[in-house]
């Protein structure tokens, strides 16, 4: 049963609260009823339907206490988390530092000696290696393998380098949020240098057409002027037909 319990605990979607069928219309009218009439001198909750369990069940649940803890913290699906987060130090942890704990102080010449160590060590493992094991003596116990003192000491010397390069963490999240705010910075000028061109290229086309249609009401008037002059130049219709002649002689005659 308690290893159900703890499971459900770490669960990332636990199940409802056993109690959750409580929180009804009905229930939280109670609540309300029962703030309400609380700091009254006579009190009394003499209703049939009020439950035989507490309603202050239904409060919801106080915060204020994780400040009661000393350092304050919270459980979370089974896991202890700290409200002022603090990265540990290899001290802290009761390991060796082989590099300075102020961080003002310039850390490279210690981590370049641990990285010198670390490649000198793996040396030395990959040396050990070759070697034959040892004669088994049953009055003497066989000594201990020369390749697990280099893994003791290459696994600390790579906890310091980790430690090392946790705690400048910070100063590489400054600097990523830095390089992407110029990105964004630059991006967005680029885009409003666009809109810039953009906005040229209408601007030029609606003074051409404004042009246009100052210009179309003298187009229009030359227009019709040649059309006046197309039609005043036009050579007259002389051709004359039989009737046209014989109708002529009829008004004569």
């Amino acid at each position: 049963m308690e290893a159900d319990d703890d499971g459900e605990l770490r669960n990332p979607f636990p199940s409802p609260p056993s109690h959750y069928h409580k929180y009804t219309s009905n229930n939280l009218r109670l609540l309300a009823l029962l703030k309400e009439r609380r700091n009254k001198p006579k009190f009394s909750m003499a209703n049939p339907d009020v439950p035989d369990w507490s309603l202050a069940q239904l409060e919801k649940p106080r915060i204020d206490w994780i400040l009661e803890d000393e350092p304050p913290r919270f459980s979370v699906f089974g896991d202890t988390w700290f409200l002022d987060e603090k990265v540990m130090s290899l001290k802290e942890h009761g390991l060796q530092q082989f590099y300075p704990s102020d961080p003002t102080s310039d850390r490279r010449p210690a981590l370049v000696s641990v990285l010198r160590s670390l490649l000198l060590t793996y040396n030395n493992l990959t040396a050990s290696l070759l070697n034959p094991p040892p004669l088994e003596d049953d009055e003497h116990p066989p000594p201990q393998p020369d390749w697990v003192k280099s893994v003791e000491w290459l696994t600390l010397l790579g906890q310091n380098l980790m430690a090392a390069a946790n705690e400048l963490r910070p100063v590489q999240a400054r600097g990523n949020l830095e390089l992407m705010m110029k990105r964004q910075l630059e991006h967005r000028r680029n885009e409003t240098a666009e809109l810039h061109r953009r906005c040229d290229e209408w601007e030029t086309k609606l003074d051409e057409l404004r042009k246009r249609a100052l210009d179309l009401p003298h187009l229009e008037r030359l227009r019709s002027m040649n059309e006046d002059q197309t039609q005043a130049s036009a050579p007259l219709n002389l051709e004359v037909s039989a009737k046209d002649v014989l109708a002529w002689a009829e008004e004569i005659g």
